[in-house]
């Protein structure tokens, strides 16, 4: 491994069990290790502190947050070792993959325009339930010039520290909002053609995967509010069509139905249209997965849920909206439980 006195790492966990443990054995290497804990009650900072890990345990309040966790780490890893060049942030779900660090520290060193680059993350168990395959096929955006990062990339401290790192406040979609910001201020992401992660997301119930989707949502909504001339990727044109199919259809189809049972039966054709409409978007988005590689049953589901998941999109972003017009902070929505696999 290249030039490790200049690397740093930071992981972030809450009750990732044997994910963590996993995760901390394939970072070994690193010679500048932090681990920040939020509120974990399965012996993480224990297990952290057995691998000759520095451990922050974040308190509360403020409520936890992945970017309060983010920011924690970055700021103990650079009260250490101001001099690091580059830190690999990583979540605790995750473990590294041989050859990732390499990779990623000479590609930054080969450009220095690059703010980060960030590989293929893939999922653990693809096989284990349609979800955990969705969540695979997720991860596998293009290789070349990004316009947003997941929890898991090798970053430039200098880029990090010219955009003041994550914004604490944000329950979900912290890492695509800092990429917009590192774009604005004129920095490029890179995705590069190596394995970086493999990601444990356990997602094997629909109550889970509903937990996850409203949570994009939320994410969705104060991404737009946040950064309204957003227009790669245009997040307020995101929630204009979470709010299209996730409440004003959905809610023009019920009242039709209501009216088609109580008033005139004619009224059941609005409710049959928009129906029909969402299965055929359902069909598009399926034939599109197809055509990209994904197998049928895996596309099929794909195009549905994506449709379905409009609905928790828009209790999310409804969600985010009353809390800000409240001025209250937005809880953790949390969808996994203790990793014990």
């Amino acid at each position: 491994m290249p030039e490790t006195g200049k690397l740093g790492l930071v992981v972030i966990g809450r009750n990732e069990g044997a994910r963590l443990a996993r995760c901390l054995a394939s970072v070994r290497s690193i010679p500048h290790r932090i681990y920040v804990d939020s509120g974990s009650t399965d012996g993480s900072v224990a297990l952290a502190r057995s691998e000759g890990v520095i451990v922050v345990e974040l308190a509360v309040p403020p409520e936890f947050t992945a970017a309060r966790a983010r920011n924690a780490g970055l700021t103990r890893l650079l009260e250490d070792e101001p001099d690091l060049e580059f830190v690999q942030m990583v979540d605790g779900d995750c473990e590294i993959r041989e050859g990732w660090i390499a990779a990623a520290i000479a590609r930054l060193q080969e450009n220095p325009s690059l703010a980060l680059v960030f590989g293929r993350r893939r999922e653990r168990h693809p096989d284990r339930s349609l979800y955990n395959a969705l969540c695979d096929d997720e991860w596998n955006v293009p290789v070349g010039v990004a316009n947003g990062v997941g929890g898991d990339a090798l970053f430039r401290v200098a880029a990090l520290r010219a955009v003041n790192f994550y914004d604490p406040k944000m329950i979900a979609g912290e890492d695509t909002e800092l990429a917009m910001r590192l774009r604005k201020a004129g920095w490029i992401l890179h995705r590069i053609d190596v394995d970086m992660t493999l990601h444990d997301a356990a997602i094997t119930r629909f109550s889970q995967w509903w937990k996850r989707t409203r949570r994009s949502g939320h994410g969705y909504g104060e991404m737009a509010f946040l950064h309204p001339d957003a227009r790669d990727p245009n997040w307020p044109r995101i929630v204009r069509g979470i709010v299209m199919w996730g409440a004003l259809l959905p809610a023009l189809a019920l009242i039709a139905a209501i009216a088609a049972a109580t008033l005139d039966l004619r009224w059941g054709i609005v409710t049959v249209l928009v129906i029909g409409l969402t299965l055929l978007n359902s069909l598009r988005l399926a034939i599109r997965q197809r055509r990209r590689g994904l197998r049928l049953p895996v596309a099929c589901a794909s195009g549905l849920l994506l449709m379905v998941g409009k609905i928790p999109q828009f209790f999310g972003l409804l969600d985010y909206h009353l809390n800000r017009l409240r001025g209250r902070a937005s809880r953790l929505i949390e969808y996994k439980g203790a990793g014990t696999t």
